[in-house]
């Protein structure tokens, strides 16, 4: 496995140095709107096909699951890649460094590896089942803090998806007032890798894709986090909602979450 994580290390920073060689260069006619609010340029799409064609080498059983569609659809039970080319498209699409390459892959239904890379910044997280979690080659541990009041908490702000707009708020004005504060990144997977290396204490989302979470969430598990969705469940990778943090915060935070959101 560790032979298959760095294969898909480099798979990444190959397709890191295309991404930052583009950015800042994206013309306005070289971006198309999926829906309201969600972005997607060549870069993404380029990146995509890229990580599909050599992943496939890696693994040729595999399917995939991507975001922009680049691959057919994984056959039910296949083993799959599950692929974000670019996490973080609008930053990326402003000029703002925070976006990461997120590439997991499932086996059997459970998560067998890994890797959220961010380009701009040269930090490679990545994780095996059982192997632990690592940056840069070190390993990583979610943080040791025991108080949500203590806490640095990473969440995502609806962009797409407001039914639940009201309770977010609701949700944000309680934990503004009962933690050290709230970050806002713009990427699942830097929220999740980050808060598995302890700078974040724990994250919440909802309104995500298996692939913004897929990888983040192995990270986050093998560096001793927990990992569930706002009904405390595990159904975090294809249901669209996500709670992580260190096991000292993460009743509190999943009672917070469920409460407004569950």
């Amino acid at each position: 496995m560790n032979h298959l994580l760095d294969s898909i290390i480099d798979i990444c920073h190959m397709v890191g140095v295309f991404q930052l060689k583009n950015l800042r260069s994206v013309s306005a006619d070289a971006i198309t709107d999926k829906g309201l609010n969600q972005l997607v340029s060549f870069v993404d799409v380029e990146s995509e096909k890229m990580l599909v064609a050599k992943l496939a080498e890696l693994r040729p059983d595999a399917g995939f699951i991507t975001e922009e569609n680049t691959a057919p659809a994984a056959r039910e039970n296949q083993t799959v890649w599950i692929i974000d080319p670019l996490d973080g498209t609008t930053n990326y699409l402003h000029g703002l460094q925070i976006f990461s390459i997120s590439i997991a892959l499932m086996e059997h239904g459970q998560l067998a590896a890994g890797v959220v890379y961010i380009p701009a910044l040269g930090e490679t997280f990545c994780a095996a089942k059982g192997f632990g979690a690592y940056l840069n080659n070190k390993p990583i541990k979610v943080s040791k803090t025991k108080n949500l009041s203590e806490s640095l908490i990473a969440t995502g702000f609806p962009y797409h998806e407001f039914q639940q707009t009201e309770a977010y708020l609701r949700l944000l004005g309680e934990l503004m007032r009962g933690t050290h504060g709230l970050r806002r990144m713009g990427s699942a997977a830097i929220d999740l890798a980050y808060t598995a290396c302890g700078r974040f204490d724990g994250f919440y989302e909802t309104g995500l894709s298996a692939w913004d979470v897929a990888a983040g969430a192995l990270i986050v598990q093998e560096a001793g986090g927990v990992v569930t969705d706002f009904k405390k469940t595990d159904q975090y990778i294809f249901g669209k909602q996500i709670v992580a943090g260190n096991p000292g915060i993460m009743e509190a935070l999943q009672e917070a979450t469920k409460k407004y959101l569950g």
